[in-house]
């Protein structure tokens, strides 16, 4: 080896076996940890928990129980496959990630959440998601008995133990199984209702929508829409601003563009069959070729129509079938109203009376969804403008009770029933902007107009079988304005705004409708606007002639006896209800 100099002797590198030195002394280093890792495997209980004590046994598994609990994948890293826990324990902490900004979003702007989960293809996703994940953690408690090593506990610590693995792997794989099917199957309801296609866009900052409520009973040949109403929604605040349609409404305009127009240059006014809620049926009974390509020409025409009374653009209908809709009030466990009169209703028959009229008192009641569809169309000894009214509590009662508590515990049966009960062209791309909008929505009143009394004169007036349809379109950009102008409810005690017929969709302006059992009392307490439907001349009997209370057999006495007219006095303050 030839020499360089004295500072070839600095490089270490260089000396004569110094790499084989330095390799030795390498392994030797190694070989001591891993004889100390050994050794502290042997000896650790985590690990070997053979030589334990029982209590430091019950102790381990309790820990590793919680681990898998509160740090999937942690009891593997400390007692089992490094990998396996190491793995486990990075999907934790992306889920948690996730988790967080879920968080952060919905309290800086939910309607970016609602929007993004309403997507069909995002809960697909979700649903595998949570379905992988409820079959992962469970694969790690199954792992962490088999490292607890169930036969070196006592048996009071083995029932323990099992008791709250049990109970461990329903409130968390458990869960996240439920939260599948739940997403699953709200998808799956979607997709059956809503339709594929662009988004509306609002017009004047409006959606407007048309509401149909009916029924194709088997007496009939196609839906007979029963009740109409117009949801006019505020694109930015929520606001809503409900525009009742009576049934019997004549006369009704059809815009130029609308190929009823056609047939009806002078309005739909055929004679005592052309009323407003016979636009449908006679659509699909006898012009559906009028409308080539429309999957539900009656609805098509009836929007025709509602934009020729009001002067609105309507871009979507929702159609309900009234069968369907008291199978979704059962599925949502019945709703609360606070009725302010007594609604009659046809019951079973008795053998004592030939009579079938049954009544329902003022008072709270928890309807199952039968007697719900009975107060929601009843119209003896009343009118249309009385259940228009019926009909709008029972909206806020079923917007006030469809809450987060009642969709979890019952999603399933809601959903099935929710397929038998809505018809509609909203778009699926829609529904999140909708369900944001809805969310917003709960923080203001809903403005309430009916186009006949008592917002357009007395019932004894007709308005609605004589309407003055410039009267109406000068009424209705009133009422819009009022549903615009962003003023939050104040209390939920408050009284109602009251311009059109306005009310809260909470139901507020009735806190003591069910306190009194007295007609007059709950009628009292539970209007919702100055103006009553039926103008009363006569104070409303509260009590028959002997001083004793009203009762059903009584008004079924009256009934048989022919005396509709004070039967129809003492009906006359069930207009008056409230969300109960």
């Amino acid at each position: 080896m030839t020499y360089n100099g004295p500072d070839d002797y600095n490089n270490d590198s260089q000396l004569p076996g110094h790499e084989d030195h330095h390799s030795s002394r390498r392994a030797r280093r190694e070989a001591r940890l891993a004889e100390s890792h050994e050794s502290l495997t042997e000896v650790s209980p985590l690990r070997n928990p053979e030589g334990a004590s029982a209590r430091t046994r019950s102790g381990r598994a309790i820990m590793l129980l919680l681990l898998t609990i509160l740090v999937p994948g942690g009891a593997q890293i400390v007692a089992g496959n490094r990998k396996i826990g190491r793995f486990a324990l990075t999907l934790t902490l992306i889920c948690w990630a996730a988790l967080l900004v879920i968080l952060a979003l919905f309290l800086i702007d939910r309607g970016i959440l609602f929007e993004f989960f309403a997507n069909t293809k995002v809960q697909f996703v979700l649903a595998i998601v949570l379905a992988a994940l409820a079959v992962g953690w469970l694969l790690l408690f199954a792992n962490t008995l088999f490292l607890i090593k169930p036969k070196l506990l006592a048996p009071g610590m083995l029932a323990i133990v099992s008791v709250i693995a049990i109970v461990a792997v329903l409130a968390t794989s458990g869960l996240l199984g439920y939260g599948s099917y739940v997403v699953n199957t709200g998808r799956d309801t979607i997709t059956q209702v809503f339709e594929e296609g662009p988004a509306f866009e609002p017009v004047d900052g409006r959606y407007n929508l048309l509401v149909l409520g009916g029924d194709a009973g088997e007496n009939r040949v196609s839906l007979r829409p029963d009740s109409t109403s117009i949801w006019s929604v505020d694109a930015k605040t929520g606001q809503i601003a409900i525009i009742s349609i009576p049934r019997n409404f004549q006369n009704t305009p059809f815009p130029e563009s609308s190929p009823m127009h056609k047939l009806y240059p002078n309005g739909f006014n055929c004679g005592d069959e052309c009323i407003f809620n016979a636009i449908y049926s006679k659509v699909e009974e006898k012009h559906k070729d009028l409308y080539p390509g429309v999957e539900n020409p009656g609805a098509q025409a009836t929007m025709e129509g509602v934009e020729g009374i009001t002067g609105l653009k309507i871009q979507g209908y929702v159609v309900v079938d009234m069968a369907g809709f008291s199978e979704f009030i059962n599925a949502m466990g019945g709703v609360d109203i606070n009725s302010g009169g007594w609604v009659p209703w046809r019951g079973p028959v008795r053998t004592d009376t030939a009579v079938r009229t049954r009544w329902l008192e003022p008072g709270t009641h928890h309807f199952t969804g039968e007697q719900a569809l009975w107060y929601a169309r009843s119209r003896y000894f009343t009118s249309d403008y009385h259940r228009i009214r019926r009909q709008q509590c029972m909206q806020d009662a079923m917007v006030k009770q469809f809450n987060p508590q009642t969709v979890l515990t019952r999603f399933g049966q809601i959903m099935s029933a929710g397929k038998q009960l809505v018809q509609t062209n909203i778009p699926q791309s829609q529904l999140g902007s909708f369900v944001n909008l809805a969310d917003k929505s709960r923080d203001y009143d809903v403005t309430r107009l009916t186009l006949g009394a008592p917002d357009f004169g007395t019932a004894a007036e007709r308005f609605s079988t004589y309407p003055d349809f410039d009267q109406i379109k000068a009424r209705i950009p009133q009422v819009l304005a009022e549903a615009s102008g962003g003023k939050k409810k104040e209390t939920e005690s408050a009284a109602p705004t009251s311009a059109a017929s306005s009310s809260s969709a909470s139901g507020s302006a009735s806190a003591s409708a069910g306190a009194s059992t007295s007609a007059t009392a709950s009628a009292s307490a539970s209007s919702s606007s100055d103006d009553e439907v039926i103008q009363e001349t006569e104070t409303v009997p509260t009590t028959q002639p002997d001083g004793s209370p009203i009762t059903e057999d009584y008004l079924i006495q009256l009934e048989a006896q022919g005396n509709t007219g004070l039967l129809e006095l003492i009906a006359s303050t069930n207009s008056k209800c409230s969300a109960g």
